[in-house]
C-alpha cells in the first residue's frame, strides 16, 4: 500500500513539471479548465476566455491562449518562435467538429454569431494591463484581449495599435479564406483572411 501511494505521489509530481507546446509550465487543471459558465449576448452563450491547448480554456479573460489555423485543431504559441509551421492552405467547407479546438460542449462560432457579437456593441478597454475590447452591455459583456497573429515559425506579430487582432469563425468565405472578427484601437469588424494564419479562438456553447 505504501509503495502504491508513493507511486501515485510521484506521478502527480511529474505531471506538474510537464510543459505545454509553448514552453510554459503546464498546470492543466488549474490554468486551463474545461468548464466555463459563459455569458449570453444576443441569445448566444460565449465562453469568457480564449482557447489554450486544444480542449481547454485559459485561466483569465485577458490571457491570449493559443493560435489556430482555420479548420485545424493544433495550437500554436502566441508569444515565441515555434517549429513545424504548416504553410499549406487548410481545406474544407467549414470548421469540422473533429478539428474543433474548443472544450467539450463548445465550438468555434459561425460568421453570423460573430456578427451578432459585433452588433451587441463594443468599446476599447484595458483589463489587468491588457488591451482589447468589451462586447455587449454590462453585466452581459465579454472581454476579447488583443492577441498576436502568426503566419510563420517566427515570433508572432503583435501590433494592436495598427494591425489589430483576429478571432476565427467556422464559416468559409472562399476555398482559401474564412471569416473572422477583427479588433484594434481603431474599431472592429467582421473580415475575411487566409486560412493559413494563426488566430485566436473564442468559443460558443453548442
Amino acid at each position: 500500500m505504501t509503495t502504491k501511494k508513493h507511486f501515485i505521489l510521484f506521478a502527480l509530481s511529474i505531471t506538474t513539471l510537464m510543459f505545454n507546446a509553448c514552453g510554459r509550465q503546464s498546470t492543466q487543471q488549474a490554468k486551463s479548465p474545461t468548464y466555463d459558465i459563459g455569458v449570453v449576448i444576443n441569445g448566444v452563450r460565449w465562453a469568457t476566455s480564449n482557447v489554450d491547448a486544444p480542449g481547454t480554456f485559459v485561466k483569465n479573460p485577458e490571457d491570449a491562449g493559443m493560435l489556430f489555423q482555420w479548420n485545424r485543431r493544433k495550437g500554436w504559441c502566441a508569444t515565441n518562435e515555434t517549429e513545424g509551421w504548416d504553410e499549406s492552405t487548410p481545406t474544407g467547407t467549414a470548421w469540422y467538429a473533429e478539428n474543433d479546438p474548443c472544450p467539450q460542449g463548445w465550438r468555434v462560432p459561425t460568421r453570423e454569431e460573430l456578427q451578432s457579437l459585433y452588433d451587441a456593441g463594443h468599446e476599447l478597454a484595458v483589463r489587468n494591463d491588457v488591451s482589447g475590447r468589451y462586447f455587449g452591455t454590462a453585466p452581459y459583456r465579454l472581454f476579447l484581449p488583443a492577441v498576436s497573429v502568426r503566419n510563420s515559425n517566427r515570433v508572432p506579430r503583435e501590433d494592436f495599435s495598427w494591425g489589430g487582432s483576429f478571432y476565427w469563425s467556422s464559416t468559409q468565405s472562399s476555398p482559401t479564406s474564412a471569416y473572422n472578427l477583427y479588433i484594434s484601437v481603431h474599431g472592429t469588424d467582421v473580415w475575411s483572411n487566409h486560412r493559413m494564419f494563426g488566430f485566436a479562438v473564442r468559443c460558443v456553447a453548442e
